[in-house]
């Protein structure tokens, strides 16, 4: 197996992850709110995708898919590349409203396929040691850094999410 595969099978367990975290949700559980400060299914995962999204999109130098493709209309949202929860505060957490879970997940695989065009055609060993400043973290890493994080914060977001839905539905939802 070359690496690039490696890098790929993580974000391709992610989605994975979070189809079956969102699998028959209605829009009414993808926004519940476990306890007044949690975020929401819905939150969680537009905020993940978000993420993905912003960051891959500034390491490959292209414009988000989120004004490009004009996902956000799709979500009622504002064409802002710099929203993508980080720093939400719990009001803004809590008026968020979530979108279907299909919708959710075709945003979500859209950027999946950007990234694995990326991964299998343009991202080497030199590019992987290049030095990237994010506008958005205001912090300076090494291509390869950004996407160990990138990589780190889905499973945890995922994670998040699948405990919320726990706490929704009780056991046995996950296979």
């Amino acid at each position: 197996m070359k690496w690039q595969q490696l890098v790929m099978e993580e974000f391709l367990r992610i989605e994975r992850e979070l189809g079956q975290v969102l699998n028959d949700l209605t829009v009414d559980d993808l926004n519940h709110q476990p306890a007044p400060d949690c975020n929401s299914i819905g939150w969680l995962a537009w905020h993940l995708t978000r993420s993905h999204d912003r960051n891959m999109s500034e390491l490959m130098g292209e414009e988000q898919l989120w004004i490009a493709d004009q996902w956000h209309a799709k979500f009622n949202r504002a064409p802002d590349a710099g929203e993508t929860g980080v720093g939400h505060t719990t009001e803004q957490a809590k008026a968020f409203k979530s979108t279907a879970s299909k919708v959710l997940m075709d945003y979500h695989h859209a950027i999946l396929k950007r990234i694995e065009q990326y991964i299998h055609h343009r991202l080497t060993e030199k590019e992987l040691d290049r030095e990237t400043h994010s506008p958005t973290l205001k912090n300076v890493a090494n291509v390869a850094t950004r996407i160990a994080g990138v990589i780190q914060q889905g499973f945890l977001h995922v994670g998040q999410a699948g405990y919320v839905r726990g706490l929704l539905k009780g056991k046995g939802w996950y296979p």
